[in-house]
């Protein structure tokens, strides 16, 4: 089922009394940060969110958010093909190991990506992914820095990618939380 931008936008702007009928992505907009893009091309979405005083073309954090509705890969093979693009645009990438788990039945891997220069900002970039297969949508929300985060940051986005998640109305098993129904 292909939904609006603008709809999906919603769950991730505000906390919304309802859920859309479905699959929805439970992403917050994280506290001080805006939306500063968004993008429907065929059947992927896009939303970059930067901290308040930030662009998306002069950012030195940011979180992004893709849904690819009706994409049908495993969250390892979202990572293998992430970790090709990754080491063939940045020498000396790294990509650490993943964890694989299910959350409210849905497969997950998460993983970190760092490239030590980035060949067009000319600075380091350390990226966390959080992948999610679901039924109706391929699902993915990652955390971006330009600088060595701190620890403190470490954590605090860890757990920002931990509460990421999909629900579904039409699934018991997998329903929504309370106050979006």
């Amino acid at each position: 089922m292909l939904r609006p931008l603008a709809l999906s936008v919603l769950l991730l702007s505000i906390t919304p009394a309802f859920a859309f009928e479905g699959e929805n992505l439970l992403a917050a907009l994280p506290d001080g940060y805006k939306v500063g893009f968004q993008q429907k091309k065929g059947s992927a979405q896009i939303t970059e969110m930067v901290p308040a005083g930030e662009t998306v073309e002069a950012w030195t954090e940011m979180v992004t958010v893709q849904v690819f509705n009706g994409l049908k890969v495993t969250p390892d093979q979202f990572r293998d093909r992430m970790v090709k693009l990754w080491s063939g645009s940045c020498a000396n990438s790294v990509a650490g190991p993943p964890t694989q788990a299910t959350e409210n039945g849905y497969p997950i891997a998460f993983w970190m990506m760092s490239c030590p220069l980035n060949k067009d900002s000319g600075k380091p970039e350390i990226t966390w992914f959080k992948a999610i297969q679901g039924q109706d949508s391929f699902y993915v929300v990652q955390k971006a820095f330009k600088f060595d985060p701190s620890q403190g940051q470490i954590v605090q986005w860890t757990l920002y990618l931990k509460k990421v998640a999909v629900c579904d109305t039409r699934v018991k098993e997998r329903a929504c939380p309370a106050g979006l129904r």
